[in-house]
């Protein structure tokens, strides 16, 4: 038990799927685990633990933004043992190729600034998914018939866009998409040597403008929560 999670030892498997909002991890663990039963709740932050296929896998919300995952990830993996950390999220694609419900792996996540830059200070630390995952993903993607898009995201600290211009030169430089968690979370990944993979469904597009309701984004999800999972147990295999 820590001061966010207060599941007890050997609730946590060592694979762990995390979607920002915790009533996704309650729909995902609802829908995609055998046997899932609740271990955590504290501040509400959902987090379930079942089995995946035989596998055992939990599901934990991560909440909204960097500082929030930062927080998760680090007790997961200090604290709980694991060692297969995948966001599962929504992003706003920023290249015009890209259409609302495309799934994308993040290969590169940059930032302006993540909790972590504090540690690394002036270095401009590179953070990136964990090849094993980052193939094993595509290959899953391929086996459902899923063309996914591999490249750099970037994470932002703010959710509002008042930098136009930093939007457009990410553009300009081939960037995927924007969400909030993916930079730090590959960060902590890598200080304690876990791995880390973020999976993100096009939820809108900062170009044209569309966007997913919320019922077409839950419909949406299952494929990058599919693939997240056959990842996670293929990575050994395909690394």
């Amino acid at each position: 038990m820590t001061i966010h999670i207060g599941a007890e030892p050997g609730d946590i498997a060592p694979t762990v799927l995390l979607p920002g909002d915790p009533k996704r991890a309650i729909w995902a663990a609802e829908k995609f685990l055998d046997d899932a039963r609740q271990v955590n709740a504290v501040r509400g932050m959902a987090g379930y633990t079942g089995t995946w296929r035989g596998h055992p896998v939990t599901i934990h919300g991560s909440g909204m933004g960097m500082p929030s995952l930062s927080i998760y990830a680090n007790e997961l993996i200090r604290d709980f043992g694991a060692r297969t950390l995948i966001r599962i999220g929504s992003c706003g694609a920023m290249q015009p190729a890209l259409e609302l419900h495309d799934v994308i792996l993040a290969m590169t996540a940059s930032s302006v600034s993540t909790p972590s830059s504090t540690l690394l200070r002036e270095l401009n630390y590179a953070p990136c998914a964990d090849w094993g995952l980052l193939r094993a993903a595509v290959r899953a993607a391929e086996v459902a018939e899923i063309t996914p898009h591999v490249g750099g995201i970037y994470s932002s600290d703010t959710f509002y866009d008042e930098r136009a211009d930093l939007s457009q030169a990410l553009t300009r430089h081939g960037t995927l998409a924007v969400e909030m968690e993916a930079a730090e979370l590959y960060t902590v990944a890598a200080r304690y040597g876990a791995r880390a993979l973020a999976v993100l469904t096009v939820s809108d597009h900062l170009i044209t403008g569309a966007a997913l309701d919320a019922e077409a984004r839950e419909r949406s999800f299952g494929a990058m929560i599919n693939i997240a999972l056959a990842a996670a147990f293929d990575a050994d295999a395909a690394g």
